[in-house]
């Protein structure tokens, strides 16, 4: 988020990608040859891109990840990411540029997600500083940033009804909560707090509190005093199964201001939706080191 609260940038990279329609359509089999490094920017110009490439368009080491024409390393304690991208429609255009972020501590935290250590969450980099240096007009900015990433070896929504999370910078760190609802019937129901030197521990949580529906009336709820109705400050991403968006929210007496993700299952395993997302996904299999094609 820039320190301005206007403007915003979401960057993920995976190794078979989950919400790729091509990968489910592929039996997720073979994760290497579904790979991408999604790049979405939010504020005036945003633009969206998450194109699904073939293994030939993978390399990674101790220090480096790429695909394709963008990649991911670290470096003096940073990570740098440079971009090379194609928006996808309706607003087709290059996404060039370098995100660095700046890490203030580096957490060993992992959280089990289900019963059995099938999906495990990593907040790497809980609370980070970040710099925005991208080609297009408005697009240089310092603000506050994170780092984490999720393990999986089951589809989401195999295990997943619904899940909610978010992460609030604080006056003494940050706040992250997972809840979720399990196929099984049970809950996750985590808060954890962060200080800056990167450590953690459980914190007691308020209660669960809705609010409103997407434009795709998917549910949201985060935590917040009672009395308190979180609100959604900066719309990022609304999909038909999915919301990220910045929202404001009071935790223990203190107005926190962070960003929110909401995930319906549900609806992401209609063979439905999968036709839909490939507007939004391209497949771009014959990219290579050697002969890049677009």
């Amino acid at each position: 988020m820039s320190d301005d609260g206007q403007r915003a940038v979401s960057v993920i990279g995976f190794i078979g990608s989950v919400f790729s329609p091509w990968y489910a359509w592929s039996g997720r089999k073979d994760p290497e040859n579904h790979v991408c490094i999604n790049v979405a920017t939010y504020g005036p110009g945003g633009r969206f891109t998450m194109t699904d490439r073939g293994r030939a368009a993978l390399r990674r080491s101790d220090t480096e990840f790429e695909v394709g024409p963008s990649r991911m390393r670290w470096s003096d304690g940073k990570l740098i990411i440079d971009i090379d991208e194609i928006s996808s429609p309706p607003l087709v255009s290059r996404v060039r540029g370098r995100i660095t972020v700046m890490p203030r501590a580096i957490s060993d935290v992992e959280l089990v997600l289900d019963s059995d250590g099938g999906h495990i969450w990593r907040p790497f980099a809980p609370i980070s500083d970040i710099r925005v240096e991208l080609d297009a007009p408005g697009w240089k900015w310092d603000g506050h940033g994170y780092f984490d990433s999720n393990f999986g070896d089951r589809a989401l929504e195999q295990d997943f009804r619904f899940w909610t999370w978010g992460r609030f910078p604080t006056g003494t760190g940050a706040t992250c909560f997972y809840d979720a609802e399990r196929r099984d019937g049970t809950h996750l129901e985590t808060a954890i707090a962060f200080d800056i030197d990167g450590q953690a521990r459980l914190t007691q949580a308020p209660p669960r509190t809705r609010f409103r529906r997407t434009n795709w009336l998917v549910r949201r709820e985060t935590r917040a005093d009672p009395g308190v109705v979180p609100r959604q400050v900066l719309p990022m991403l609304d999909a038909p199964f999915y919301s990220r968006s910045v929202v404001r929210t009071q935790i223990n007496g203190e107005e926190v201001t962070g960003v929110h993700e909401a995930l319906d299952l549900d609806r992401f395993a209609s063979p439905l939706l999968k036709p839909m997302l490939a507007v939004r996904v391209p497949r771009r299999p014959g990219w290579d080191f050697d002969t890049p094609a677009t």
